[in-house]
């Protein structure tokens, strides 16, 4: 097992301790910012551990995450992109540059909810000069999807999905990507709809 592996590994062992919330939020905090660990290897075993808790469990890891990409955002509008520099390739930062240009809050609303490194986009959004408050809401969006998503999983099936979910977490993550992307579209042809009938 390579040193990532084992230290997933021993992330993962912080389940059943009754630190196990506080390091989730810490360590969900920092994968927004710089860590390379993503929470997921010990938001799926506490949350089998305690699946009465699990909703809860993604609750905190989305607030968590949020935190530390406003401190991203943050570090991006200030340090600019040389920053990035000391987290990823700079060929890396000029593919999220060149995909957050074209698709814009989409770009960022994929990486929230799938294994793209969220960390790069949201320092990115920062670098750009990407509006904050609306960093806010599509980063809430994709990252509830991710972690309370996971939650209600856990919640419903417990141990019985863990393996699965394990297994096919990157295809998992697309597929609920495409369910956000498909309610937003929904959503705002709502929208569209009821203002073109003069609906408030």
């Amino acid at each position: 097992m390579d040193f990532f592996g084992e230290l997933t590994t021993w992330f993962a062992g912080f389940a059943g301790s009754e630190w196990a919330v506080i390091v989730l939020a810490i360590a969900t905090f920092l994968e927004s910012i710089f860590s390379p660990i993503p929470p997921d290897p010990l938001l799926i075993p506490m949350s089998v551990l305690r699946p009465d808790m699990a909703i809860w469990y993604g609750l905190v890891a989305t607030i968590a995450s949020l935190s530390g990409a406003l401190v991203g955002h943050w570090l991006g509008a200030r340090f600019g992109r040389p920053i990035l520099s000391r987290f990823t390739s700079e060929s890396k930062v000029d593919l999220a540059e060149s995909f957050f240009d074209r698709y814009g809050a989409w770009a960022l609303l994929a990486a929230a909810v799938t294994p793209i490194p969220y960390k790069v986009f949201a320092i990115l959004a920062g670098v750009l000069k990407f509006d904050r408050k609306r960093f806010l809401i599509v980063s809430l969006i994709g990252r509830g999807a991710r972690f309370i998503g996971l939650g209600i999983l856990l919640f419903l099936f417990g141990e019985q999905i863990q393996h699965f979910i394990e297994q096919n977490i990157q295809k998992l993550s697309l597929f609920g990507l495409a369910a956000v992307v498909v309610s937003c579209l929904c959503l705002w042809m709502l929208v569209k709809f009821r203002s073109k009938l003069g609906v408030s």
